[in-house]
């Protein structure tokens, strides 16, 4: 089983976010630690995957060697792609 490891950056994006919509990302994320790779599609020109929740998205790096899952960025999906 993977385990979840957040980002500085996307604890930030979190806390920003109405308490039901981190239970709905958080309860994504727990179905996500069995396989990963099952509900995470590759980004494409660049490194990590996404995760989609509705309107909102998940960036992160799946480093299969740790089994660990890291979240970069949460947000929406119109601005989560911005550095």
């Amino acid at each position: 089983m993977y385990k979840l490891v957040f980002e500085k950056r996307a604890l930030h994006d979190l806390n920003k976010l109405e308490k039901e919509i981190k239970e709905r990302i958080w309860n994504k994320l727990q179905d996500c630690k069995e396989n990963p790779f099952r509900f995470f599609e590759k980004l494409v020109g660049t490194q990590g995957f996404k995760l989609r929740i509705g309107d909102l998205r998940v960036v992160a790096d799946i480093i299969r060697e740790k089994e660990a899952i890291i979240i970069l960025k949460v947000g929406h999906r119109k601005n989560i792609y911005e550095n």
